[in-house]
């Protein structure tokens, strides 16, 4: 029984899971959008929502900037960090509190059958 487990696997072990969503949240921040599996925009729509919020209070409190910097790069790189800095990307959501991201369903894709969705800012 996996009673209190939360989280897809993603048909992966742990180290690449966390590599795969490493590198689609740095994807879905610095090209504003991306195309992939439903379950993968479903699992990296509640990482990139926490990521974002970490970035936010460390522009808003500028005493917890160091902080929430320190926090932020571990979990993305120094690129992926120098547009989460960026004020005028985090303008966008000055607004929200949550739900920076949307999940476009679209057709299964031809080859494999996969379902496919689009991940995307909200503007």
């Amino acid at each position: 029984m996996d009673h209190r487990s939360s989280g897809r696997k993603l048909e992966r072990n742990r180290n690449q899971r966390r590599a795969l969503v490493k590198s689609l949240v740095e994807s879905l921040v610095t090209h504003g959008r991306i195309r992939t599996t439903e379950a993968r925009a479903k699992e990296i729509k509640s990482r990139i929502d926490r990521i974002l919020t970490l970035a936010k209070r460390g522009v808003e409190a500028p005493d917890r900037k160091v902080a929430s910097l320190r926090l932020l790069k571990k979990r993305v790189s120094e690129v992926t960090l120098g547009y989460l800095s960026d004020t005028d990307f985090l303008k966008k959501f000055s607004s929200r509190t949550s739900g920076f991201t949307r999940v476009v369903k679209l057709p299964p894709r031809k080859s494999d059958g996969a379902r496919v969705a689009v991940l995307e800012f909200v503007d």
